[in-house]
This record gives C-alpha cells, structure tokens and sequence, in this order.
C-alpha cells in the first residue's frame, strides 16, 4: 500500500506547494520541529558527557523521533481508510518541499531590483541567506539570490522527493529535522562549533546522493531553457568540488553553467570577511534578469526530477 498510495502522493504533493506555497496563516510542521529544537536543545547540554557527544544524541533523537512520530500518525490513518492515508502523505510531503515559497523570495528580490531598490532587494534578500547584505552591490545581491535558489534546489525539492521514493513519508520527514538542525544548529561558532558539529555532518551526508543528481537534472533542464546542457554539465563537474560545502557546490556550479553567470567568490558574515572561491570565473556578471531565470530553471528542474521518481515508484 505505501508504493501504491506514493504513485498519487508524489505528484500530488508537488501540485500542491505548487498551488499554495508556504501560506503563514497554515500551521507547519517544520516550524514544530523548530520548536522542539528550541526546547530540548537545553537539557541536552546538561547532560554528563563532551558536547559533541551530547549533540550527536540530540540530533539523532530528533531525526529517529519525526520518523516514528511520522510512521505513527500514518499506521492510524491506515486503520481509517486508504484515502485518508493517502491524503496525509500527500499533506507530509508537501510540507517538506519548497518550490512556491523559494520562488517567491527569490522573485520578490528581483522585482525589487527592477524598481531600483537596492535597499529593499537587500531587505528581502537578508530573509532567504546567511551573508551580511550591507556591502553587496546589486550585482552582489543577484548573485546571492541565485545561489540561495540553486542550494534549495536540492535541500527544498530534490533531497525531500529523494528520501520520500526510497524511504516513504517517514523518511521525508526525518530528512526535514536532519535540514531544520543544520540550518539552527549547523554553525561552527563558539556556541554550535562542538554541540552542533553531527547536525552538520548528518546534513552533509543526507544531501550528498541528491546534490550529484541535481548536475545532469540541470543540465536538462538547461537544455530546453537555454540550451546550455554542455556548459552547465561541464561547470558542474569541473568546478563543483570548489565548494567549501561538499554539497552546494554542484547545484550552484550547474546553475553558474546554465546562466553563465559567475558565482562565489568572498563574502561577509557577521562582520568576518570569508574568502570563498569563484565558481565559473571566467563567466559575466550578474544582471537583474538571472534572478528570474534562476527561478525557471529551479522550477523546471523540479518537474524533471519528478518524472524518474515517479517512475521508480510505478515500476516497483
């Protein structure tokens, strides 16, 4: 029954970030997890071993816990009927996916620009990524909003799909903890640098299956946007590993390709300037309209993904 209720839940679920978005007034489990987070992150500290110890308990106690949490609340709807099973699936997995919402903050960065408001493109962007917007020019803010977009790529679209076809809804789910700990606790400063190193790590390697895929998914997708498929396969597999992420290098490498848009490059966090490598520095520069391409080929890349996933479910 799992195969067959994920042949309607998949697509399903899609079509329904696709209609709705993340709307504020929807209560939303990924801000629960959030939530929890917050809340037992303390008592975990207090316990009697290294805070790396502690950490790693705690984030493995989160992620097993939204899997059984997940799998319960799915074996009670079974119990109703098969439609109502079905249904939350659907619900589930809509939830871990974020192709409307990451369109639309990206999309309100670039009308904002269009009206040459850098202040307020900065203002939107600071919503959607870690860097100090201050002293970016607008080129700078086009290429942040660019990058944010191809890294949720995978962690908002691909990675979600990926976990719910080889692991149900459970595993979609758990998949978003492992995500929501890595965005809140993932830091390597004073106060996360030991306590919150697994939550990083279980996000690097989560991610690291779809982030791969996501080069030859872009370089279709590129094909029928910009007909740039062997530019963008070749920028991902030249420059993806330029990263100081393991992961969000081949996304940003592919859209760099796909746009012929330098990316990377230093950037400011909290006051400390990072110096990260270009990726695609032989590329142009950014111009307001990447934005907007970015987001189609986000979005296009998405409907791709979803076809082989469905499929894999059909033929099982």
């Amino acid at each position: 029954m799992e195969l067959s209720s994920l042949f309607f839940a998949i697509p399903g679920a899609v079509l329904l970030d696709l209609i709705l978005g993340d709307p504020k007034w929807l209560p939303h489990p990924i801000r629960g997890m959030g939530k929890w987070i917050e809340s037992w992150e303390p008592y975990f500290r207090k316990l009697p071993m290294d805070l790396t110890a502690s950490g790693c308990l705690f984030a493995l106690s989160l992620v097993c816990g939204t899997w059984l949490i997940t799998w319960l609340l799915l074996q009670i709807t079974i119990l109703m009927h098969e439609p109502f099973y079905t249904g939350l699936q659907i619900v589930l997995i809509y939830f871990s996916l974020s192709i409307r919402s990451l369109q639309s903050s990206a999309m309100d960065v670039y009308q904002a620009l269009k009206r040459d408001t850098l202040d307020s493109a900065k203002d939107k962007l600071s919503h959607i990524v870690g860097r100090d917007v201050e002293p970016l020019d607008s080129k700078g803010v086009v290429r942040a909003a660019v990058e944010s977009v191809a890294e949720n790529l995978v962690d908002g679209v691909l990675s979600p799909l990926f976990f719910a076809v080889i692991g149900g809804t459970p595993l979609a789910m758990a998949y978003k903890m492992v995500n929501t700990l890595d965005s809140m606790i993932g830091y390597k400063n004073e106060k996360y640098l030991h306590f919150g190193k697994w939550a990083a790590r279980l996000d690097d390697i989560a991610n690291f299956i779809p982030a791969r895929l996501s080069v030859p998914v872009i370089s279709v997708a590129a094909f029928f946007l910009k007909n740039r498929i062997h530019e963008t396969f070749m920028t991902a597999l030249i420059e993806g590993e330029k990263h100081h992420s393991p992961n969000a290098g081949y996304p940003e490498a592919a859209f760099a390709g796909a746009l012929g848009l330098r990316l990377g490059g230093p950037n400011t966090y909290e006051g400390h300037l990072v110096d990260k490598p270009y990726i695609g520095k032989q590329l142009g520069e950014g111009h307001v309209e990447h934005i907007r391409q970015a987001c189609d080929l986000m979005v296009l890349s998405a409907f791709i993904f979803l076809i082989p996933c469905w499929l894999f479910v059909i033929l099982l």
